[in-house]
């Protein structure tokens, strides 16, 4: 189990003030956590809420997504999309892409979402953008060449927002190293400008120089 970065008592006081829709998220997290022993992968009410904070505010006619999961992310992210908008999800998992394809509709959101099944980096490279907005959660191991694949077809003034990014200061582990080695490229790529918030387990915002 991931490391709890933020006090649980303040996370609670977050959610109180966070004014972010329970319906569709509340029955698609009891299911998720019901059937998914990895239900921890959801992005939960404060992220969710601050990823359809973001893209009301960068109001994108393309969203690229990595990492659908049961599909709280994908939702949060369509219902804030403006008219025209698309997002674009991709997920290697065929039965949890399922849930987020079923929560979509009830959610009346599906005919902005195009799902993808498949390698992320076989899909980016059908894909030709240009993204407004591109939203990192997938396998952590795969974040620099996901980054390295998005980057040329990021949008001007396109923003790319990578997830768990606070893993990079967890005790010595496999995925401490990928997320210190995603830190470090990030920071050192003379490309881009940064910032790491630490909402829920880290997000960083990446946009070009």
């Amino acid at each position: 189990m991931a490391p709890r970065y933020i006090p649980e008592e303040i996370e609670t006081y977050a959610a109180r003030y966070t004014s972010a829709r329970g319906d569709v998220f509340e029955r698609l997290g009891a299911e998720t956590e019901a059937t998914q022993s990895n239900h921890g992968m959801m992005v939960g009410l404060i992220e969710g809420a601050f990823l359809s904070f973001l893209v009301y505010l960068a109001r994108p006619k393309l969203v690229l997504e990595l990492g659908t999961f049961t599909g709280w992310s994908t939702i949060a992210m369509a219902r804030a999309l403006p008219p025209g908008g698309r997002l674009v999800t991709c997920d290697v998992n065929e039965e949890t892409t399922a849930v987020a394809r079923r929560y979509a509709e009830e959610a009346g959101v599906a005919d902005r979402i195009e799902f993808r099944v498949g390698p992320g980096l076989e899909t980016l490279a059908t894909l030709e953008g240009p993204f407004d907005l591109a939203f990192v959660d997938a396998d952590k191991g795969g974040y620099v060449d996901y980054y390295e694949a998005i980057l040329p077809k990021l949008a001007d003034g396109g923003v790319i927002a990578a997830d768990n990014t606070l893993f990079g200061s967890d005790p010595d582990s496999e995925i401490t190293r990928h997320m210190t080695r995603f830190n470090e490229h990030v920071l050192h790529d003379e490309r881009v400008e940064a910032v790491l918030l630490p909402v829920r387990e880290g997000i960083t915002l990446i946009r070009r120089r």
